[in-house]
């Protein structure tokens, strides 16, 4: 298949298809460039044959001999051979795409630094731009790694252990009788048990601790009805967003389903089941890694994705 590209009234190619996705993974080629190839009637904007992926897959159904003078189909081009130009002209006269048309300004990412002593911008460097090019996008948006998810998950759990510290290491002091606990045919034994160890820690101890609690549990939430991150989220650089809109998800969505009702169920499982609550854990985040989209049965539930955090998500 020989592939043309356009931009500016400018063509450019022809080229094959691995050539195209090698120049669309460095940014020669952009989306909004215009691709036509045999089996298309007229030019097409690339990111809409792409569906806004850095990678281009066409259909077998496109790869069909149609009758297209590709000269025509744009007036007042200027048309230049590429790598598979004919025999009879020089090599002088072969032209890429970024000596054509220019190559596009690359927008800045939290990857950029700035050298004020020379007020020059370094770019990342190429491994960095590799490992970019692999990670799994929707849209214009790049998916959160589930490695990132898992790392924000135990970020809030830390914070929540932390909150609870004055009221562990007062229990740690206790005889307990943890065999009250596994008996799960006589519940209201063992919540009766419980709180008579609650009545034994020091009142000032349990102040303490519902107020590191209520405290966290008030920021964790003003954090994610304003931004869609918990803490964890936010520290690894993370968002929840809306699986259609890519904005904030509704409050329902983003409160209701995805903050309280995973509190109440994992609350629940290390009620009911002790550690085995981990294995729910376990087996949402690999749920999520074999996805195609890296999502876990909460997100499907909610109907909302994990990407990585841009403030544009958060425009109205």
């Amino acid at each position: 298949m020989q592939i043309y590209l356009a931009r500016n009234n400018v063509q450019a190619g022809p080229y094959t298809v691995d050539q195209l996705n090698i120049m669309l993974t460095s940014g020669e080629v952009v989306l909004d460039d215009l691709i036509w190839h045999d089996g298309m009637s007229s030019w097409q904007r690339l990111g809409d044959v792409t569906n806004n992926q850095l990678v281009y897959r066409p259909a077998p159904s496109t790869v069909t001999n149609t009758e297209v003078d590709n000269d025509s189909i744009i007036t007042n081009v200027t048309v230049f051979p590429e790598d598979n130009a004919k025999d009879d002209q020089s090599s002088a006269d072969k032209v890429s795409v970024d000596r054509l048309y220019g190559k596009p300004e690359r927008q800045k990412t939290a990857d950029d630094k700035f050298d004020m002593t020379t007020n020059r911008e370094h770019k990342p460097n190429a491994r960095v731009t590799l490992s970019k090019a692999h990670q799994k996008t929707v849209g214009n948006l790049v998916l959160a790694p589930v490695l990132l998810r898992v790392t924000a998950t135990l970020i809030n759990g830390a914070l929540y252990l932390m909150a609870i510290l004055p009221l562990v290491m007062a229990l740690g002091k206790m005889d307990i009788d943890y065999s009250k606990f596994q008996d799960i045919q006589n519940m209201d034994a063992a919540y009766q048990y419980s709180m008579t160890l609650m009545e034994s820690i020091p009142s000032s101890t349990l102040m303490m601790s519902q107020a590191f609690v209520f405290g966290l549990l008030a920021l964790q939430l003003l954090f994610i009805i304003l931004r869609g991150q918990s803490i964890g989220k936010l520290i690894t650089g993370i968002r929840v967003v809306d699986q259609t809109t890519h904005k904030l998800p509704s409050f329902t969505r983003l409160v209701g389903i995805r903050t309280l009702l995973l509190i109440i169920i994992y609350n629940l499982l290390f009620s009911y089941v002790n550690i085995f609550g981990f294995v729910v854990i376990a087996i949402n985040y690999i749920m999520a890694s074999r996805s195609p989209d890296n999502m876990g049965w909460h997100d499907k539930l909610a109907k909302t994705l994990v990407v990585r955090a841009d403030n544009s998500q958060l425009k109205k």
